[in-house]
């Protein structure tokens, strides 16, 4: 097996605090060290999310450590998906790509019985990813 990762991901919302952190932390929990994993938001808040850090510690990943961050062109020209969650049209667009729009409820200022069928929807659209890019023949 290689070291070099099968794909790099960015996962992209205005404030970079509930969705794009819990997709990141699931990517990188289940798919380890074969895909890189980026999150951003056009926005950032000043920190993660309080509720999506407790739901994805019920769902055994630590978040509690991630930081917003700013959206970089250079993000994206890095990454081979693209994966945005409501940032409208923040996201800079590169030719060679792969961009992905999901659709899904903001957890902002929600509790984390409110935020647990969003981590959970993530949970499901990342698991569908990582089947997708583990069927992708290598360059």
């Amino acid at each position: 097996m290689s070291s070099t990762p099968a794909a790099s991901v960015l996962f992209v919302c205005v404030h970079n605090a509930g969705r794009s952190q819990m997709a990141a932390g699931f990517l990188t929990h289940l798919a380890g060290d074969r895909v890189e994993v980026r999150s951003a938001g056009s926005i950032p808040a000043e920190q993660v999310n309080p509720a999506a850090v407790e739901a994805m510690k019920e769902a055994g990943i630590d978040i509690s450590g991630q930081r917003p961050k700013i959206l970089t062109t250079e993000a994206v020209q890095a990454s081979d998906y693209v994966i945005t969650m409501g940032c409208g049209d923040a996201c800079p667009i590169f030719p060679g790509k792969k961009y992905l729009d999901w659709a899904l409820e903001d957890p902002a200022g929600k509790g984390v019985e409110s935020v647990r069928p969003i981590r959970d929807e993530i949970k499901a659209r990342i698991e569908a990813l990582i089947a997708e890019i583990d069927t992708k023949p290598e360059v």
